[in-house]
């Protein structure tokens, strides 16, 4: 089969533009992996900057990797991955911790850290999950970036390229720099990094393919970071502060995409909360760049870029409403009234967006079946208005259920239990009616295992290793195989209960969570970041 393997990867690297090819001699070896789809990964913005930045090293050669039905082979080369002398996973989400376990016993190298020895490749991992919590899957690895991976590869790779010497001493001296965990050695607290201009990392795409799912566009990311502390948002605590691109260096990497693809695509948390979005979005329609983006903010949502949106021929965009009511909303902190999201929904819709994607969460904390069937009437609301405006624009409601996340305020709260998201979806569909919304929703069983994952310990890796295939009922059976119930996602955790996630120091403190926890319970709303000379969370110097 390992022959069809390699037709399969040969054939993609012939669609591909931008591929590195280097000479494996002198060089230390790395399999950059990402743990799904070469469909999905090929999309991952930050699984193509690390890609590039890694190959940038003369010492270095870099070779990329995915989960593909029995394969366990580089793109670029084709080698088997245990030929590597490091593996470097790259995991932003939960759901993907299984694919880990399946891809290091596709390639036969044991699955746990203390198991390998100097003849197997050191194991290592980023991410946005790895970073929130690294506990589940820590005994998989040799080590793990907690943070942003650019400012860790260069004193990383110093220590990397120096050539074989003992595993015990390597992994010593990855310990001792900063944002990054060592598992096997005494736990410290390891400080999350990140990067304070990121205009000295351009991320945007490396390698163009048709094979990907945003294969049409060439990506942009114009931000890190969001100032609105969502309480129950892992991007708006654990990549604070925002960071904004300039200007000046997006446009610069938009005329070199469109030398290769005639759509931009922004990417970013909140792309309208760029501070020069409009100096942005003109620029390109000035350079004849059609464009997409990510996501909006329902408000502020400046006139003109929608307006350059719809020019642009966007056909789409994603609202995050997260709730239809504003006792909900207050408690998240989400800065929202109802006339917000109707002008905001109105205007979509008057300037030419044909088809508009609402995003709200079921099972938010105190939310009762009555405030989760109001995302219905909303949602009936919403398309009334449009059509009372003869506009020709679709709506969605993508629901999911809220999912408790290490670093956040809500980090203590438990999940809601499957039966009452069940009822409650169905209460939403059933409001819905057989009107023309569009209606997706998350499997409830499978948010409920990210649930577990998220705010996890390290027993969990050997319910991951036990797992013989990635379903529901084998995920049921290894937790009774090791004793963990899976009730706890469901339990309210004591302010005073050392969380497994403990040794990170994410740059937010504590007593901050603590504060936003009680003015959630109170119904307050927080302001946003100032965009400078704030010290209010901890993370700003």
């Amino acid at each position: 089969m390992e022959w069809k393997s390699i037709a399969r990867i040969r054939q993609r690297l012939k669609r591909e533009q931008g591929t590195i090819y280097k000479d494996w001699g002198g060089r230390t070896s790395i399999a950059l992996i990402y743990p799904n789809s070469y469909w999905v990964g090929m999309s991952n913005l930050g699984f193509q900057t690390i890609y590039s930045l890694l190959n940038q090293y003369d010492r270095i050669v870099c070779e990329r990797a995915f989960l593909e039905e029995g394969e366990s082979l580089s793109m670029e080369s084709q080698r088997p991955l245990s030929d590597f002398d490091i593996l470097a996973f790259s995991i932003p989400y939960e759901l993907d911790y299984f694919n880990v376990a399946k891809i290091l016993k596709l390639a036969q190298i044991p699955p746990f850290s203390i198991n390998r020895d100097e003849r197997h490749p050191l194991v290592l991992a980023g991410g946005a999950a790895v970073t929130a919590n690294p506990e589940p899957l820590a005994p998989l690895f040799d080590g793990l970036i907690i943070g942003e991976g650019e400012p860790a590869l260069l004193p990383a790779l110093e220590i990397l390229a120096q050539g074989a010497r003992p595993r015990h001493d390597l992994l010593k001296e990855l310990s001792r720099l900063p944002g990054i965990y060592v598992p096997q050695l005494r736990p410290r607290l390891v400080k999350r990094i990140w990067v304070e201009d990121p205009d000295q990392f351009p991320t945007t795409s490396t390698i163009l393919t048709p094979d990907a799912e945003f294969g049409k566009l060439y990506l942009i990311e114009i931000a890190r970071g969001c100032k609105w502390g969502c309480r129950f948002c892992l991007a708006g605590f654990l990549s604070r502060p925002m960071r904004p691109r300039s200007v000046h260096h997006l446009l610069t990497q938009a005329k070199e995409g469109l030398r290769y693809k005639r759509r931009i695509g922004l990417v970013g948390a909140t792309i309208s909360d760029h501070p020069q979005i409009e100096e942005l979005t003109l620029g390109l329609r000035k350079m004849g760049a059609n464009f997409s983006v990510s996501s909006l903010r329902i408000k502020p949502l400046p006139h003109t870029l929608l307006h350059t949106l719809a020019e642009a021929k966007a056909q789409a965009i994603s609202l995050a409403p997260e709730s239809a009511s504003e006792r909900l909303r207050q408690i998240i902190n989400k800065h929202l009234t109802p006339d917000d999201i109707e002008e905001a929904v109105v205007r979509a819709a008057q300037s030419g967006i044909k088809h508009i994607k609402l995003y709200f969460m079921i099972g938010l904390p105190t939310e009762t079946d009555e405030e989760a069937g109001q995302i219905a009437r909303l949602a009936q609301e919403l398309e009334g208005a449009i059509e009372r405006r003869r506009a020709r624009t679709r709506l969605t409601l993508n629901l999911t259920p809220f999912v408790p996340k290490a670093g956040t305020p809500f980090q203590w709260l438990p999940m809601e239990r499957a039966e009452v998201l069940k009822r409650r979806l169905t209460l939403i569909y059933q409001g819905v009616g057989r009107r023309g919304i569009k209606i997706k929703s998350k499997s409830i069983e499978w948010s409920l295992v990210q649930g577990m994952l998220s705010r996890g310990d390290q027993r969990l890796a050997q319910v991951i290793t036990q797992m013989p295939h990635v379903s529901f009922s084998a995920w049921r059976q290894a937790l009774e195989k090791t004793g963990l119930d899976p009730d706890y996602v469901h339990r309210e955790t004591s302010l005073e209960e050392r969380l497994p996630w403990s040794i990170i120091d994410s740059g937010v403190k504590t007593q901050h969570l603590c504060r936003e926890l009680e003015r959630a319970r109170a119904g307050l709303e927080t302001p946003p970041c100032p965009p400078v000379n704030c010290h209010e969370c901890g993370v700003c110097p």
